[in-house]
């Protein structure tokens, strides 16, 4: 094992150690970001789908997550070759949420985020960030004990996902394929932040509140359609969404309105509509159906 390998496998055991004195609990993890222990169940002929480490045997993801040293150690133990560690969202005491700002989508996150806050009325108070090898950003925040935050995919803005009960985030001194994990100067000591209570809400799963606005309000990066017929009159927002885009972002919010489009059951009725604002607002008619069929096929309806 080279001497570098060595190096980063013991700095992973000894940040995930400091991580859980914090109260985190934490899993190894591979070079590619992913539980370093493979399930225990991966050979059963009879797979136990619903195992979360009831077996008693290590695999399970971040359901081995913990903050007691010695089960740490063991964890490390059975993957020496662990190069970082993930810590566990949803958790207690801080009930871990991540909100993570991606850069590989050809996105502005971090602008998209401060646009929601502005429209929203909250700020982002400070707490730890965490720099990606990528030149994203995860920010932690604390939930309340009794709401649970669900992982989501660009739900709430194009190249924002959320980690939260079920999730982990990459602790910062791992290292990956791509690089090491790195906490922003002065944020290190700090404890996650409550969340702020209007963000809290445009994370909860229910979108009950979103239903009730106005049919024909412009919409905002995390507006959601209502659920009156006809179809061409609930997807109205996200047709508007759409027409709003400036060059430079047609192409993401057009994807991102197709997403919601047929995540809410009307993809195949809003195409015609969502193609003609992405033509108006300077797309080909052939990259606005090759964007929107590209939604399909992520949404599981192509």
């Amino acid at each position: 094992m080279a001497t570098t390998d060595r190096h980063a496998i013991t700095l992973a055991l000894a940040h995930a150690l400091s991580a859980a004195e914090r109260g985190l609990a934490v899993i190894p993890l591979s070079r590619s970001k992913l539980p370093a222990l493979r399930s225990p169940h991966h050979e059963d002929p009879h797979p136990a789908p619903l195992c979360h480490g009831e077996c008693g045997r290590l695999g399970h993801g971040v359901y081995d997550a913990s903050t007691d040293p010695r089960r740490i150690r063991e964890l490390f133990a059975a993957a020496p070759w662990a190069t970082g560690y993930g810590i566990a969202c949803g958790l207690p005491p801080h009930h871990l949420i991540g909100i993570d700002l991606d850069t590989k989508s050809g996105t502005d996150a971090s602008a998209a985020l401060r646009e929601i806050a502005l429209r929203h009325l909250f700020t982002i108070p400070g707490t730890v960030v965490v720099i990606t090898p990528s030149g994203g950003r995860h920010i932690w925040l604390a939930g309340p004990p009794d709401t649970v935050i669900p992982n989501s995919a660009g739900r709430l803005a194009p190249g924002i996902d959320i980690r939260g009960a079920g999730g982990y985030l990459v602790g910062p001194g791992s290292r990956t394929e791509h690089g090491v994990y790195s906490t922003v100067p002065g944020t290190a000591h700090l404890p996650p932040a409550p969340c702020p209570p209007a963000l809290l809400r445009l994370l909860m799963p229910s979108r009950r509140a979103h239903r009730h606005a106005p049919p024909h309000t412009a919409p905002s990066a995390v507006d959601h359609p209502t659920v009156d017929p006809p179809p061409h009159q609930r997807g109205h927002g996200l047709v508007q969404f759409v027409l709003a885009a400036h060059e430079g972002q047609r192409n993401t919010r057009l994807f991102w309105a197709a997403c919601r489009a047929y995540e809410n059951g009307m993809g195949e009725a809003l195409s015609p509509h969502l193609t003609d604002a992405a033509v108006r607002v300077g797309l080909t008619e052939r990259e606005a159906r090759s964007t929107i069929a590209s939604a399909a096929r992520l949404t599981g309806h192509a």
